[in-house]
């Protein structure tokens, strides 16, 4: 696998081996040897998820205050941005945020590990969205800044007007949000 840094240092791009030919390609999505040397090796999953959305669907800002949650995310089918927020009130990149364009093509991974709210806006018609989690779902824990908080200032690439949960809805803004030491 190859590890790419990004503008927030923690928060990295996982683009695994693939070997393809005319009947398609093989890929290790997950190797816990490998993430442990080139990664993080203290990361110990516990949960899988997969969600499908349609196109303009915006997921997110999501984290855990309590319970909080290391993310290892990738797309199997379609193409998403994929977006990170340092929400780690000591870091000297709190309230930054780092994108990516997660797709079926280019099989990245993206690794967000705790401290960091996580979003996804779907830009293909739709989208198979898989993650691995380092803790479970804590609804009680939960927590959501808004999507579009200027002193964040995400650049999503929206043509269409994105479709949000209420909870989604209901985020707060940055300077209002329960945040990490």
């Amino acid at each position: 696998m190859k590890v790419m840094p990004t503008s927030i240092p923690d928060v990295l791009i996982i683009e695994p081996d693939v070997f393809g030919d005319e009947r398609g390609f093989f890929l290790e999505s997950w190797n816990a040897r490998e993430f442990a040397r080139n990664v993080d090796s203290d990361a110990q999953f516990v949960q899988d998820n997969h969600s499908r959305s349609r196109r303009g669907v915006l997921r997110g800002l999501h984290y855990q205050v309590r319970r909080p949650q290391g993310k290892l995310v990738r797309v199997g089918c379609g193409r998403v941005l994929d977006v990170a927020v340092d929400l780690r009130k000591s870091s000297p990149t709190f309230g930054r945020w780092v994108g990516t364009e997660l797709s079926q093509h280019n099989h990245r991974q993206m690794w967000i590990p705790v401290g960091f709210a996580h979003g996804f806006l779907v830009l293909s018609e739709s989208a198979d969205f898989l993650y691995k989690s380092t803790d479970y779902y804590a609804p009680e824990h939960e927590r959501c800044v808004i999507w579009n908080d200027p002193a964040i200032g995400i650049d999503w690439p929206l043509d269409i007007e994105p479709t949000l949960s209420a909870k989604d809805k209901a985020g707060l803004p940055l300077r209002d949000a329960e945040v990490f030491p």
